[in-house]
């Protein structure tokens, strides 16, 4: 389901069986799976077999996992629905970084740039002069530019094209906790993903190498028309020790994400001694160089303590390359079940009773949903009632 507004099916699922009769609930619950594992549901720390993690962790979520194996080694609510800022500019690049080659040029109009959000980041893309497919990529990568997103959307058939393109990205990479609104990242009510989907598409993206190359690049030259040209720098803190923070040793990428509604957010990878981890940490406390010293600590935990780990769960692999699904087809053929069933009434039982039936289940649904929809509301716009705007997406 794609719509911000209706339920999940993990939600809807939960729902009713609140509504079933224990037996019946309990089964429905059983069968129920958390994509990843049924630890990466919980709330607060998953971590087994090791200690040692880094005390002061402000983030609201965040996931360490071993990019090879797929094992998550900890998380911190790793489901928990979050704005992504840029780092969904990492599902852009899923999604569209092969359909066109490298050298392939694009003259840019004024209507490429018409839709691109107040306040963005920019690479600084004019109209009527001509980019290269691996110049448009370079600023989506190392500026973070929703000029340049906004382009290669127009290339690939417009907006509303992009942005279903990359849900359905979202739903074969099997991060259902994601909702796609703009391919940019920048706040738009409903834009949502977590820290587990967001290591899904950074682990995807590394597999290719052109995706690795841009990600990993520190600066590059960038067309300002004639043969002229200016250069811009990577936004990634860690890889370019911008800002008075160190370079990571063995960082190879991947993507950092601010805006003043959704705040921080930065999925990292390194690696060393032939191991490569993934980090993603969003929203901590403070700003400025928080978010990239709560990874780098990680990292540092993962390459260390994080051995001993026994993994918490698993970044699954994608549908359309064998990847097992987390389908909840057993829970609705539980619920579909007990809805036909005869009631109790049936036997002489209570209209009460028959209303725990299936008319209950659907009345808990119906409230469930209603009560559901506005929580979520709430938390889209949450960053709005603090007073900050949108600014700075990257």
């Amino acid at each position: 389901m794609r719509e911000c507004s209706r339920l999940s099916r993990r939600a809807v699922l939960g729902l009713t069986a609140a509504a079933l009769p224990l037996s019946t609930a309990t089964e429905a619950a059983a069968a129920t799976p958390v994509v990843g594992g049924e630890s990466l549901a919980r709330t607060g720390v998953q971590v087994r077999g090791a200690s040692g993690l880094p005390r002061k962790l402000t983030a609201q979520a965040w996931l360490v996992a071993d990019c090879e194996s797929g094992e998550v080694l900890a998380a911190f609510n790793a489901h928990r629905r979050l704005a992504p800022a840029s780092t969904l500019k990492m599902l852009f690049a899923d999604t569209v970084l092969k359909k066109f080659p490298r050298t392939e040029r694009y003259k840019v109009t004024d209507a490429d740039l018409a839709d691109v959000p107040a306040g963005s980041s920019l690479v600084g893309i004019k109209p009527g002069i001509t980019y290269t497919v691996e110049q448009l990529w370079q600023g989506v990568f190392l500026r973070s530019g929703n000029d340049a997103v906004h382009v290669l959307s127009r290339m690939n058939g417009g907006i509303a094209r992009t942005v279903a393109e990359m849900q359905a990205k979202a739903e074969d990479l099997q991060a259902l906790d994601t909702h796609v609104v703009s391919p940019d990242g920048f706040d738009h009510k409903g834009q949502l993903s977590s820290a587990y989907d967001l290591t899904l598409f950074a682990r995807h993206g590394l597999k290719d190498a052109d995706f690795r190359g841009y990600c990993g690049t520190r600066t590059a030259d960038f067309p300002a028309g004639g043969k002229r040209t200016f250069q811009i720098q990577n936004t990634d803190r860690l890889l370019t020790g911008a800002w008075g923070l160190k370079t990571y040793d063995g960082l190879i990428g991947v993507k950092n994400g601010y805006t003043s509604h959704a705040g921080n957010t930065f999925t990292g990878a390194a690696t060393r001694g032939g191991r490569t981890l993934l980090v993603t940490v969003m929203h901590p406390e403070s700003g400025g160089n928080a978010v990239y010293e709560h990874t780098a600590a990680l990292l540092d935990w993962g390459f260390t303590h994080g051995r001993s780990a026994q993994p918490v769960g698993r970044l699954v692999e994608p549908l359309s390359e064998g990847g097992a699904g987390a389908s909840p087809a057993p829970a609705r053929k539980a619920v579909q079940a007990a809805a036909a069933a005869p009631g109790p009434a049936s036997r002489g039982g209570s209209a009460w009773q028959v209303a725990e039936g299936a008319a209950g289940a659907l009345a808990v649904l119906g409230l469930g949903a209603w009560a559901l929809r506005r929580r979520r509301a709430r938390a889209a716009t949450a960053p709005e009632e603090n007073g900050a705007g949108p600014r700075d997406a990257v």
